[in-house]
């Protein structure tokens, strides 16, 4: 199999960011890791063995980025504003940087978001706002409203509400959302979602699949036995759903 480990100093984010590519050919995946989670996290899993028979017969390239969310969504220590728009660089790295890497080096007319856990929120967030750049989504075991407390899971910004949040938030930008052309990108887009029975994000995904079906977009929501959020069962998923 096809890996390659690249690296180079970002300018939109002012520090140095890594990935890694497995595969020579086929559909683009752009990968992001779970909350806090490493470029590598994807193959420490085991996710990309159980992809392997796809990677190798070209099926589908992965791009297996990695995440700052400790300077984002997740750093305690930072004003709100500041951490979402960090979280907004971090998007126009993607957009800027990762994405015409992977249009350089594999012209396939197919890209893929995908993530596992809050890396579904961050696949599910950047193929919403700008869905002319995927043909389908895969997420699993997601939360689509970082602002809702359930559970032990607080609001990550504490109260704190401005157009920053609104706007990367799925199930709050979604209801009022009215423009033609990116409706119909979304409508166009083969999406995929995946939730445990038990998972405290349940409602949320109902949520979220509610407010799809209101804008006539189609998708697929899969429900598992149990919790069903960590690697184990993000395996199984994998060859179904990918």
């Amino acid at each position: 199999m096809n890996r390659e480990h690249h690296c180079w100093h970002s300018p939109r984010l002012g520090r140095d960011m890594e990935l890694l590519v497995f595969g020579h050919a086929g559909a683009k995946v752009l990968v992001f890791p779970t909350r806090e989670g490493r470029f590598y996290e994807y193959e420490n899993l085991g996710i990309v063995n159980a992809l392997a028979h796809k990677i190798q017969a070209g099926h589908i390239q992965l791009y297996c980025v990695d995440s700052i969310d400790s300077e984002t969504l997740y750093c305690n220590w930072g004003c709100p504003d500041y951490r979402i728009r960090r979280h907004n660089q971090f998007e126009e790295y993607i957009l800027n940087e990762v994405m015409p890497l992977m249009e350089n080096k594999n012209q396939h007319p197919c890209t893929i978001a995908h993530g596992c856990s809050l890396g579904a929120f961050h696949a599910t967030n950047l193929a919403f706002r700008h869905p002319q750049h995927f043909q389908k989504l895969c997420a699993f075991s997601g939360r689509y409203d970082l602002t809702m407390s359930v559970d032990h899971f607080h609001n990550l910004f504490g109260g704190y509400y401005d157009d920053n949040i609104y706007l990367n938030t799925p199930t709050h930008f979604l209801p009022q959302l009215d423009c033609n052309w990116r409706l119909e990108h979304l409508r166009k887009m083969d999406m995929v979602f995946t939730i445990g029975k038990e998972d405290p994000f349940l409602s949320n995904n109902h949520h979220l699949s509610q407010l799809l079906w209101s804008k006539g977009i189609w998708h697929a929501m899969h429900e598992w036995d149990g919790r069903a959020h960590r690697g184990s069962y993000w395996r199984q998923m994998v060859p179904l759903y990918l």
